[in-house]
């Protein structure tokens, strides 16, 4: 079996920007202690992703453009905003079972994951800092039957999923949600 575990960022800078607060970077080299090893990691080609990885005390193997730049999709979220949802997760489900922009965007994610996990030796683990919203539709798009209901809220910062990837052919077997228990 092989192992991704998916995780977004950590705290960024006041007033927006794209790297790390200090209080950001404390936080994922404390978190990253507990993690690990990883045979690759993976983040998207936003700064604090990167910077999230290397806090964590791991190198990063290559990055992904993951932005999404399909305006089809940015107008179903706005028009559904699924994140404000009582079970954010199935609202979002709910988006991509219509098979439009945003399933694309999800199971394109998805199929970089695949990948990923694809090339990686059998009992060996890959990291994937990204970003909320891309981690979640990826995740949905890797297990379109689970009980989203049951998955809370969206990613907090440093949170994510642990996936199993096993079987013949190979495929997504598990998932465990890694929630933080507070940001400190």
């Amino acid at each position: 079996m092989k192992t991704l575990e998916i995780r977004r960022h950590s705290l960024r800078k006041a007033g927006g920007g794209s790297q790390l607060a200090q209080a950001g970077v404390d936080y994922a080299r404390k978190l990253g202690a507990t993690m690990g090893p990883f045979a690759q990691v993976v983040t998207s080609v936003v700064p604090r992703a990167r910077e999230t990885a290397l806090a964590m005390g791991f190198a990063v193997d290559y990055e992904l453009v993951t932005l999404a730049d399909d305006e089809a999709m940015y107008a179903e979220h706005a028009a559904n905003q699924w994140w404000n949802a009582a079970q954010p997760f199935a609202a979002l489900a709910a988006i991509i079972a219509t098979q439009g922009a945003t399933w694309r965007y999800a199971h394109g994610l998805a199929a970089v994951w695949r990948d990923i996990m694809t090339g990686l030796p059998d009992e060996t683990a890959a990291l994937v800092i990204g970003h909320s919203g891309e981690l979640e539709a990826a995740l949905v798009a890797c297990f379109p039957h689970a009980n989203h209901a049951e998955w809370g809220q969206p990613f907090g910062l440093c949170e994510g999923a642990r996936l199993a990837f096993a079987g013949e052919p190979a495929r997504w077997t598990t998932v465990e949600l890694l929630r933080s228990q507070n940001f400190t």
